[in-house]
């Protein structure tokens, strides 16, 4: 089982526990209001998410990670890779991202764990280049990506929802 451990948090596989939390985190609209056209998901979106997140690590060999505080083993989102099919035009590419409960935010700890999956990312699946995507205006999510050593790449625009987005990347050669 694949698990990475930083100074405060574990990044690990899901399990059955990791449900309600994760539900409480994606049902609170400040979270949300980010993420896809800005709804939020209910006890069974959250499951289905979920066991999305789990097909794509028995497919690709990587996935979002559940992300827990190692004092309290408490779950506080996610965050790892993904494959951003949504967005044709950057295809072919993998992503990272990361969603956290709002009590967790502002601690470091989206940075903490983004750049652990971008090192697992980079040196454990030798992947050379990772990309992050973010709607125009979540400054917040930017910063993270800039303490990853990511740059604005393109600004273009959501296929479905029709909102600005912005993809940052880094590659290996910048990682390094």
């Amino acid at each position: 089982m694949t698990e990475i451990h930083t100074p405060r948090l574990l990044l690990r596989r899901w399990n059955d526990y990791d449900l309600a939390p994760m539900a409480e985190i994606n049902a609170d609209p400040e979270v949300m209001r980010w993420i896809g056209d800005g709804s939020v998901y209910d006890l069974e979106q959250t499951a289905e998410a979920i066991e999305r997140w789990e097909e794509e690590w028995d497919e690709e060999g990587f996935g979002l990670f559940a992300v827990e505080l190692l004092g309290s083993g408490e779950l506080i989102g996610f965050a790892g890779l993904s494959v951003p099919e949504f967005l044709p035009e950057i295809m072919p590419a993998v992503e990272i991202g990361w969603r956290l409960g709002r009590q967790f935010w502002g601690q470091g700890y989206a940075s903490e764990a983004a750049h652990a999956a971008l090192e697992f990312a980079l040196e454990d699946r030798g992947l050379d280049r990772v990309v992050s995507i973010t709607r125009a205006g979540n400054t917040a999510a930017e910063n993270v990506m800039h303490k990853l050593g990511m740059e604005l790449e393109l600004a273009t625009t959501h296929p479905e929802y029709g909102f600005p987005l912005r993809v940052h990347a880094i590659d290996l050669t910048q990682y390094a």
